[in-house]
């Protein structure tokens, strides 16, 4: 390339795309998240995919070749924005690695960043198809003039300034693509004042259960963001894909103009009523329809203090409360033929969206050995819970945002009362191992160790270690199940539900990002 000298560069190798990025780092340039790109790539392929098949896409396709040489079967005429493009190597991505596209416009506020992104057109030799823009994101999208088939927001922080007119720029049917990196005020208790400034609603806060939970309720608050944003223009949003991965959230979004649909967005938002103690959660609905009419939500019954654990609710929301993945989006991401020596972070991405398929539409998951934690009990294997689950006749999952996390449709005081039952299961094999070891002593250690049995086998739903003002203790004291009653729960039989869970756990995927580097997460915002 004329005038271009690669020893005066860091030369960045990724997808098809190679950036030339200066050595003293002024670009913004994560390298981590490059499983972030490589799967916008699979997805937008699986949305092109999806989207010809449709009627929007199918129009747009002939609208296409009348323009041109109607012989072309593939005319090149997808769109795409990259809003906030630093070195640009997304778009260059997009521009060598997706079909049939048109244009890929890379536009960036600093000067830097838009000589970098210029130069690595060039570079790339994509001159006819990426094109480097100089601007601040809001303006250019409140300006142009053709709107685009996919808009992808991936700022640094949150990605609400640029939501409304995304939302106008973007074409029908067309794909939002949304990353917010700013975790810490969507799952984390520090914020909840700017959590509510910027998406208009607050997650669980500081409790036990609830800082594990709070992942899901960060993708559902982006989601009821955007969702309101768009019932504005009488647009809605379809969910196609939402992940909670590492440091931030990623989302695609599907948008499309539908009035009925708006309509119906009241009854897809909903507020929590948090328990800060056993983590009970109980939705609210902020609408309702009946027989075709639109009525308004009728307040459901919470009380004053949680019934089983007697400690105060945290309010949380309001969110969106409807699916958050497409299935038949994410067959399709995973059914992609891509090279993985292109695609480094193929496995993971193959292992995440695994997960993601098979979670329960249920909000929430929860984390099971917190809920052992509460009876002082051994953590309970994620395979024998299932097996308890199913025997009710509910279902289980795992889930993508969090190791040793679950989902379940079972109300929750079955799975307070499969936890006693656990907390009882556990208690029998403990005095089967204490009457062992009594049988080897003597003295007052004898002695001690046979009160202990003693004290066990008159209550076997009990832990000595549990004090009046720790949840397990309340649990009991408020819902203590018999004996007779708890020996029904089956941790020993499998059934459809537990050899689901069992054969997806075999499965070797890798689901979570192992530190690749020191201090790895989000860099430092690039200098001005």
């Amino acid at each position: 390339m004329s005038g271009i000298r690669e020893e005066d560069y860091q030369v960045i190798k990724e997808g098809k795309a190679t950036v030339l990025a200066p050595k003293e780092d002024k670009v913004f340039y994560n390298p981590i998240q490059q499983f972030n790109r490589d799967l916008s790539v699979m997805g937008i392929r699986s949305w092109l995919k999806l989207y010809q098949q449709g009627k929007e896409g199918s129009r747009d396709l002939k609208k296409k070749r009348k323009l041109n040489d109607e012989s072309v079967e593939s005319p090149a005429y997808i769109r795409i924005l990259e809003a906030l493009s630093a070195t640009g190597l997304r778009a260059l991505r997009y521009g060598h690695e997706i079909p049939q596209v048109e244009k890929v416009i890379a536009n960036d506020l600093l000067g830097e960043a838009v000589n970098s992104i210029n130069r690595n057109i060039e570079y790339n030799e994509l001159q006819e198809k990426v094109e480097g823009n100089l601007g601040d994101a809001i303006k250019y999208m409140s300006t142009v003039k053709e709107k685009f088939h996919v808009i992808d927001l991936d700022p640094y922080g949150t990605a609400t300034p640029f939501i409304d007119l995304a939302l106008q720029a973007i074409k029908e049917d067309g794909m939002l693509l949304v990353t917010c990196t700013d975790a810490g005020v969507l799952a984390g208790s520090g914020y909840p004042e700017k959590c509510f400034a910027l998406y208009g609603g607050n997650n669980f806060g500081n409790t036990f259960m609830g800082n594990e939970m709070n992942h899901e309720v960060g993708l559902r608050l982006i989601l009821g963001t955007i969702a309101r944003e768009a019932a504005k223009y009488k647009k809605t949003i379809e969910p196609m894909l939402s992940l909670s991965i590492d440091f931030y959230f990623r989302l695609f979004i599907r948008v499309k103009t539908s009035p009925i649909e708006v309509k119906n967005l009241a009854s897809k938002t909903m507020i929590t009523y948090h328990c800060s103690g056993c983590g009970q959660n109980k939705n609210q609905y902020l609408g309702r329809k009946q027989d075709k009419k639109y009525q308004t939500a009728k307040k459901i019954t919470i009380g004053e203090n949680c019934e089983y654990c007697q400690s105060y609710f945290n309010i949380a929301g309001p969110m969106w409360g409807d699916k958050i993945q497409n299935e038949a989006f994410i067959k399709q991401v995973l059914q992609e033929d891509i090279d993985e020596e292109v695609y480094k972070t193929r496995e993971r991405i193959r292992g995440m969206l695994t997960l993601a398929l098979e979670e329960l539409e249920e909000p929430f998951y929860f984390n099971l050995n917190q809920l052992s934690s509460f009876m002082k009990a051994p953590p309970m294997p994620i395979n024998d819970f299932a097996k308890a689950v199913g025997d009710l006749g509910y279902q289980v999952s795992l889930t993508h945002a969090k190791k040793n996390c679950i989902k379940t449709d079972a109300p929750w005081d079955q799975i307070l009362k499969i936890n006693q039952a656990w907390l009882k299961l556990s208690n029998e094999k403990l005095i089967i191992e204490y009457r062992e070891k009594v049988a080897e002593m003597d003295g007052d250690k004898r002695d001690k160790l046979q009160e202990k049995i003693n004290r066990l086998e008159a209550n076997p739903i009990s832990n000595p270690n549990l004090t009046p003002g720790m949840i397990g203790y309340k649990i009991l004291a408020n819902i203590n199940w018999s004996a007779s009653e708890l020996q029904k729960i089956n941790f020993k039989t499998a059934n459809a539900t537990s050899d689901k869970i069992s054969q997806l756990r075999k499965v070797k995927m890798l689901r979570f990002q192992e530190n690749p580097t020191k201090n790895w997460g989000p860099k430092s915002k690039p200098s001005q």
